[in-house]
C-alpha cells in the first residue's frame, strides 16, 4: 500500500472519528476518573463486541453504560441477574390473548440497544444461555418465532469478582463470547473528591444526546477501513500462538502454568479492538502500541489457568505480560 493511501485513510479518519471527543466529554460529565472503562465501552460499542467489567460494587458500571446511552439516544435496559431468574424473564415469553383467541408474543427486556446484564454470574446457566443466542447469532428465539436484534446491540455484564456464594461461574465458551473483559479500580482519591462533593450538593449533569445511531452504524463500516500492516498482523498472530505454544517463543516456563491458550476468537478480537484503538485516538493505521494498549482486556479471559499457576499465584495478567516482554515487537 502506498504513501498516498495511508495518508488519504488518515484524512477519513481523523473526519469520521471527530464525534469520540464530544462523546467521551459528554460520558465524562458523569462518569469521573474511569477513562479507562469509558474507552473500552467505546471499544466495545464501535467492534461490535460485548464487554464483561469485574470491579467491586459501587464503581459506577451501571451508570456507565447508562450514560453511553442517554448521550447515543439509544435504549437501555437492565436486567439483574438472581438465582430465580428464568429465560422468558429475559427474552419474553408467548402470552395467550382471551379475547383473538391466539398466542402473542411479548418480548423481554433484551430487546434494546444497550443491555446491561448485572451481576451476570448469579443467574444459573439456563439464562446464561439464553443470553447466549442474543450476544452471538444478534438474535433471539421465542416460541418458534426468530426476531433480530436491533443494531447497535451492545451486552454489558458486570460481575463482583469478591462474593463467590450463590454465583455460577460463566462457562469457557461463554465468556470467550465477550470480546473484552475489563477490571476496574477504585477512582484516584481526586477523582473521589469531585464525586463526593457532586453527590452531596446534588449537582447531577444532565447528559444529552450527542451522537446518532447512524454515526455509530457508519464509524463501524469506518473502522474496517482502518490499514493494518502485514508485520502488525504476525505480531498480532505471534501473540495468539504464544499463548497456546509458549515454548516457540522462549517460553517454557509458562507451559506447566497454561491449561488452554486464546482461540482464533481471541486474534479476531484482538485485530478488531486494535483498529478501533486507533480509530479512537484518531488515526488511519494500527501501530503495535495499539494492539498493547487492548491486549489485556482481549486475552484475559481468554487464557486458562492450570491448578499450579494458582498455587503459584501467577493470573492470566501475569500470563500476558510474560508474553509481551518476550514476542518480538515489529
Amino acid at each position: 500500500m502506498d504513501r498516498v493511501d495511508i495518508e488519504e485513510i488518515n484524512e477519513k479518519i481523523k473526519e469520521e472519528s471527530a464525534f469520540i471527543d464530544l462523546l467521551t466529554l459528554e460520558v465524562n460529565k458523569v462518569i469521573i476518573g474511569q477513562k479507562h472503562m469509558v474507552e473500552r465501552l467505546l471499544i466495545g460499542l464501535l467492534g461490535n463486541g460485548h464487554i464483561l467489567l469485574e470491579g467491586v460494587p459501587g464503581l459506577a458500571k451501571t451508570l456507565a453504560i447508562n450514560t453511553l446511552s442517554k448521550a447515543i439516544n439509544g435504549k437501555f435496559s437492565r436486567i439483574q441477574f438472581t438465582p430465580d431468574l428464568l429465560p422468558s424473564d429475559v427474552i419474553g415469553t408467548t402470552v395467550y390473548n382471551m379475547p383473538k383467541n391466539e398466542f402473542s408474543i411479548k418480548k423481554g427486556p433484551i430487546f434494546g440497544n444497550f443491555i446491561l446484564a448485572d451481576e451476570i454470574n448469579r443467574a444459573p446457566a439456563k439464562v446464561q444461555s439464553a443470553l447466549l443466542e442474543a450476544m452471538q447469532e444478534r438474535q433471539v428465539t421465542i416460541g418458534d418465532e426468530t426476531f433480530a436484534m436491533e443494531q447497535p446491540f451492545l451486552v454489558l455484564a458486570t460481575q463482583n469478582p469478591v462474593e463467590q456464594e450463590g454465583t455460577y461461574p460463566l462457562p469457557e465458551a461463554q465468556v470467550d463470547r465477550f470480546m473484552l473483559k475489563t477490571v476496574i479500580d477504585y477512582p484516584k482519591q481526586e477523582d473521589e473528591r469531585t464525586i463526593m462533593r457532586n453527590n452531596l450538593n446534588g449537582q447531577y449533569e444532565i447528559v444529552k444526546p450527542v451522537v446518532t445511531m447512524k454515526q455509530i452504524l457508519k464509524a463501524r463500516e469506518v473502522v474496517k477501513t482502518v490499514y493494518m500492516d502485514e508485520k502488525i498482523e504476525n505480531y498480532i498472530l505471534d501473540i495468539i500462538f504464544a499463548t497456546r505454544f509458549p515454548e516457540r517463543f522462549g517460553l517454557e516456563n509458562l507451559n506447566p502454568l497454561i491449561s488452554f491458550g486464546a482461540s482464533p476468537r481471541g486474534s479476531i478480537n484482538l485485530a478488531t479492538a486494535a483498529k478501533v484503538y486507533a480509530f479512537i485516538k484518531r488515526r488511519g493505521y494500527v501501530i503495535p502500541e495499539d494492539v498493547r494498549a487492548v491486549c489485556h482486556d482481549v486475552l484475559r479471559h481468554r487464557i486458562g489457568i492450570t491448578y499450579e499457576a494458582e498455587a503459584e499465584d501467577v493470573s492470566s495478567e501475569d500470563i500476558i505480560n510474560q508474553i509481551l516482554n518476550k514476542v518480538e515487537v515489529p
